[in-house]
């Protein structure tokens, strides 16, 4: 143990830096280009650990207005689903 209460490997890994945002969702929207878990642009994302505290703090600020610009998607599961559906209310 440290003199904090933690185990070595704990104080090794241990930073004083502002963390990710990264929520593992990692998916760039096909127009906007930023990703729709952490909404950081592909260059954000390849930058982080570059950034000083003072970028990523400003960074940090951004992200949650960036997610309004987001739009959804319309396809996949989502779209095949509610044409199925309209389909089946035309034949009622």
């Amino acid at each position: 143990m440290t003199r904090r209460g933690r185990s070595a490997k704990e104080e090794v890994w241990s930073r004083k830096e502002i963390a990710s945002p990264c929520v593992r969702v990692c998916v760039l929207h096909p127009e906007e280009k930023i990703c729709i878990g952490c909404y950081r642009t592909g260059e954000e994302i390849g930058r982080w650990s570059l950034l000083t505290d003072e970028e990523r703090a400003g960074l940090m600020k951004e992200l949650p207005t960036r997610a309004a610009s987001l739009t959804r998607r319309r396809g996949g599961r989502a779209r095949r689903s509610a044409e199925r559906r309209q389909a089946r209310e035309g034949f009622e």
